[in-house]
């Protein structure tokens, strides 16, 4: 993506060139996929991250250092997120990484940190187990972190939008076949479960796949009222055109992936009406996000003005005001001290997803709480907030 302003220029520059700074600069991870399908969260994300960084270094850094971002692309798989973070931890000597995108990258991976004893700030990846990896007697205590409505949050959502909200009785369950897909379906389970209702029909499908006729008519000959979706981009998409195939139209409820770049423009009329769990929208209803949003529009000028995923951007961008704040109050890089910081933030972040006034504790590692997200909906090639 290009870069517009030369003053932006100069700001993202200084990210990565430290020679009039005085101090040693903070070196931290941001690992994600920047191709492939899922590009569009872990480009959005990056960016976002690279935005906080520009501004934290304009006014001083972070105890008189600047951060340094240290971006690798983990391509989305799993054994490629492990070897980028034995790399940072081991190389690069990270003193934290923000990422995951990708629930499966993030399982594989963050154990090197774990053991490494050195924070992680999950600002994409939803997978209800991704911050609970590393709770039990055996660990003393737990460096994984996240500002991302997981799983639990959003199935609780969707089921509530379909069942509570539309008075769907029958629902079918597309989801891919990735740990992010499969741990999410798990959750719409347990989500309908609590309802009283199980879906007429549970389909699985794979990266990649372009034809959805299948599964579809499964769910078609069910009886199916909705489809419940768990999945990314460019398969969602195929599930939204496969139904336009068949001539049958019912409404695509999922998770926070429908709103997606991938989806919206692959979809095209076919995305319409798709409702999910959003922690941003890109309306700019506060100065907050405004400012957020033109200044990332400033930036990378994408298609259409349109940033390929906003919520992973702005939680990309909330995640480095998070960790900032924590190193401050720690006064160090030291690991476990910035986890006890984060553990017990004292100063309010400021955050364009949301003001965080003690987000974490010892016991809960999410941001994110039941209530915060809201249901979007996409509407001629935008999310808005769903009526």
């Amino acid at each position: 993506m290009k870069i517009k302003s030369t003053g932006l220029v100069a700001a993202l520059a200084a990210i990565v060139s430290f020679s009039t700074w005085a101090a040693d600069p903070i070196k931290v991870g941001v690992s994600g996929p920047f191709t492939g399908g899922s590009a569009p969260m872990g480009v959005s994300m990056r960016d976002g991250v690279k935005l906080a960084v520009s501004e934290i270094n304009a006014k001083g850094g972070v105890m008189g250092r600047p951060i340094a971002v240290v971006e690798r692309d983990d391509e989305a798989k799993n054994e490629r997120g492990v070897q980028i973070a034995q790399e940072l931890i081991n190389k690069e000597k990270v003193v934290a990484t923000l990422g995951y995108a990708n629930t499966g990258v993030a399982l594989a991976s963050q154990r090197f940190y774990q053991e490494a004893k050195i924070p992680v700030l999950n600002n994409v990846a939803t997978g209800s187990a991704v911050t609970k990896q590393f709770i039990g007697p055996e660990f003393a205590d737990n460096y994984i972190f996240r500002n991302a409505a997981h799983d639990t949050i959003q199935s609780a959502m969707i089921v509530d939008e379909a069942v509570v909200k539309r008075k769907f009785s029958k629902v079918a369950i597309l989801a891919d076949s990735t740990n992010y897909g499969q741990l999410g379906r798990e959750d719409l389970e347990k989500a309908l479960d609590k309802k009283g209702i199980k879906a007429v029909t549970v389909e699985k499908f794979n990266i990649k796949d372009v034809d959805m006729t299948a599964q579809l008519l499964k769910a078609k000959q069910a009886g199916a009222q909705a489809i419940l979706t768990y999945a990314i981009g460019p398969e969602l998409a195929q599930i939204a055109n496969g139904m336009e195939k068949l001539g049958w139209t019912v409404p695509m409820i999922g998770s926070w992936t429908l709103s997606m770049g991938n989806f919206i423009d692959n979809a095209g009329k076919n995305g319409n009406g798709a409702t999910m769990p959003q922690t941003f929208i890109q309306d700019g209803n506060t100065p907050k996000r405004k400012a957020f949003i033109d200044a990332y529009v400033k930036a990378y000028n994408p298609p259409n003005g349109r940033i390929p995923s906003p919520v992973s951007a702005a939680q990309g961008y909330d995640s480095v005001y998070l960790l900032a704040a924590a190193i401050k109050q720690a006064g160090t890089t030291d690991g476990p001290k910035v986890r006890d910081a984060l553990e017990n933030l004292k100063e309010k972040v400021d955050g364009v997803v949301a003001m965080y006034d003690k987000p974490f504790s010892k016991d809960d590692h999410e941001a994110i709480k039941m209530g915060m997200p809201v249901m979007g909906q996409v509407v001629d090639g935008r999310v808005v907030v769903a009526k």
